[in-house]
């Protein structure tokens, strides 16, 4: 798979990105964005309260290391099972765990617990591949933290898309249901 040209607004936005600097490329890129602040959350459990007021899919976000020094952005559904053990397969790397905070922040410019998909909007090597759960990519709205915990942006499943490959990512769509029904037998 191919990763397409990243947009030139993303080459230009320093890294690590503000939330303000998002947004304007959000405007820059056409993508509708709404966004509610809220007090941080850490776990997809912390913002079930979140969740019953925003309409759309919630998403976890996996900042990744495989044992070979292999980096990935997982993002899925927040009730879709993650197996880690098994995700490495289907994309031919070694096994998965956590990413270091310090990675993290060093890489997608984001601390602990901000893992989201806009945080490749910092990582401009195109290092960082991005793994799609495949009830996410099929969801519409879908709703991410804006670079920090604090706060939630809702955008178009279309949108989501069109993000990524406007930071030069063509997303990696894995069933991740089907993954974790594989791995049970």
């Amino acid at each position: 798979m191919t990763n397409p040209e990243p947009h030139p607004l993303f080459l230009e936005t320093p890294a690590p990105a503000s939330r303000e600097q998002l947004f304007a490329f959000l405007d820059a890129l056409g993508v509708a964005h709404q966004t509610h602040a809220h007090a941080p959350v850490f776990t997809v459990e912390e913002s079930q309260e979140i969740k019953a007021h925003l309409p759309g899919a919630h998403t976890k976000n996996l900042f990744l290391k495989s044992k070979k020094g292999e980096l990935v952005l997982v993002c899925a559904c927040g009730d879709t099972p993650v197996r880690l053990n098994h995700l490495h397969k289907p994309l031919g790397t070694a096994r998965f765990s956590f990413g270091s905070p310090e990675l993290l922040l060093e890489t997608l410019g984001v601390p602990a617990g901000s893992v989201t998909l806009f945080s490749l909007l910092n990582e401009k090597t195109g290092a960082v591949p991005l793994v799609l759960d495949k009830v996410l990519a099929e969801s519409d709205p879908v709703n991410f933290h804006p670079l920090l915990n604090d706060a939630t942006t809702t955008i178009s499943g279309a949108d989501m898309f069109a993000f990524a490959r406007a930071c030069g990512r063509e997303p990696i769509v894995i069933d991740f249901t089907a993954l974790a029904a594989q791995s049970s037998t």
